[in-house]
């Protein structure tokens, strides 16, 4: 008698069970950010077309440096303890709450410090589904994560990244990279900062916003990097077909 023969058959993986679970992650998780900016400060667009254009223009410089500087830093982060999923909240909260205290001034001082805190979750992602968020270029794969958005979207980067996440990634791509990344980043941060723009109220504003913020880029993070390892693992195209039918993504664009 053959002993292996005999051994009960190990089933596979259901990577469609899993793809069908993180479509109906991304369907709850797009878009509760903008939901709750629009709620705290109302018609936030119209009130950011209102800033001056050097404040505008601030905005955007100041989320360029803390990408970059997140981007240098985020190893460290790495090396200290690990507070679980409550540690990068409060941090979080009382950055925005510390940020929303003082006004737009303190808001736009405190970007810096949201950033990192959201990096550093997003790289915790990218970990927990078995990338090392130091190699370069998953390290870039997180920048790309501030372009959610969607992972269906054309224009984030996804459908690439999933091809050339093995890639070597030098300085100026990462450069570039920021760059591109910064605009879209600053206009939703933007838009939280005109929330928490009056001095005390947007204490409140500020911790809340920073907690949906934070919220809403590491459930982006988890789905992109499940994506990324099943894509991997199975070939890209036949990981983004399934999910773009899974989302009904594939409909909508026929249509």
């Amino acid at each position: 008698m053959d002993p292996v023969k005999n051994l009960p058959a190990i089933a596979a993986p259901d990577r469609s069970a899993e793809i069908a679970a993180l479509a109906r992650r991304y369907r709850r998780a797009n878009g509760p950010v903008m939901a709750l900016v629009n709620r705290l400060g109302g018609a936030l667009e119209t009130r950011m077309a209102a800033l001056p254009d050097g404040v505008r223009r601030q905005i955007e410089a100041v989320t360029e440096r803390a990408l970059l500087a997140a981007h240098g830093l985020a190893g460290v982060g790495a090396r200290g303890p690990d507070f679980g999923r409550k540690g990068p909240m409060a941090a979080a909260m009382l950055s925005g709450a510390v940020g929303g205290a003082g006004g737009l001034a303190t808001s736009v001082a405190e970007l810096p410090v949201t950033v990192t805190v959201i990096l550093h979750a997003i790289r915790k992602a990218a970990a927990e589904q078995g990338f090392d968020p130091d190699e370069p270029a998953i390290r870039a794969e997180c920048l790309r994560v501030f372009t959610a958005g969607s992972p269906l979207a054309s224009d984030d980067g996804v459908n690439t990244s999933f091809l050339s996440a093995r890639l070597t990634v030098t300085g100026p791509a990462i450069q570039r990279l920021v760059a591109s990344v910064a605009p879209k980043l600053a206009t939703a941060l933007g838009q939280k900062l005109v929330a928490q723009a009056v001095p005390v109220l947007g204490a409140v504003a500020g911790a809340g916003l920073n907690a949906a913020f934070l919220s809403y880029y590491r459930e982006m993070a988890e789905i992109r990097f499940a994506l990324l390892r099943l894509a991997e693992q199975h070939g890209a195209e036949e990981i983004l077909v399934a999910f773009a039918e899974a989302t009904g993504a594939k409909e909508r664009r026929l249509r």
